[in-house]
């Protein structure tokens, strides 16, 4: 992976994702909000559930390539390769931070 500052909670985020659900969960507020593929995700249950069909309809890895800071959201724009249509794909991830923790996340092409 790139060396990157990002922030603890997206640092954590990346540091799971493709491993560890609940690993990823604990990085999100209880009422935070995930958007992705066109779907709204409210909830730790409903982000648990997210990722838990994500990882297993899909091998990926990625690499954050470059950080941003935008308002109030930081912008993580990630190379992702793997068994899902258009891949290789650069996502630009969406993060609002809240309390130490990911209120939101929004991932999009």
């Amino acid at each position: 992976m790139t060396d990157l500052k990002l922030p603890e909670p997206i640092a954590a985020y990346f540091a799971a994702d493709c491993r560890d659900v609940e690993a990823i969960a604990s990085c999100f507020n209880n009422d935070a909000v995930a958007r992705d593929e066109g779907h709204t995700y409210t909830g730790l249950a409903a982000i648990r559930q997210w990722k838990s069909d994500v990882a297993a309809k899909y091998n990926y890895k990625y690499e954050p390539l470059a950080i941003e800071q935008k308002a109030d959201a930081t912008i993580v724009t990630s190379r992702v390769i793997g068994n899902f249509p258009g891949s290789p794909a650069d996502l630009r991830y969406g993060f609002r931070l809240a309390r130490g923790k990911i209120a939101s996340l929004e991932i999009v092409l």
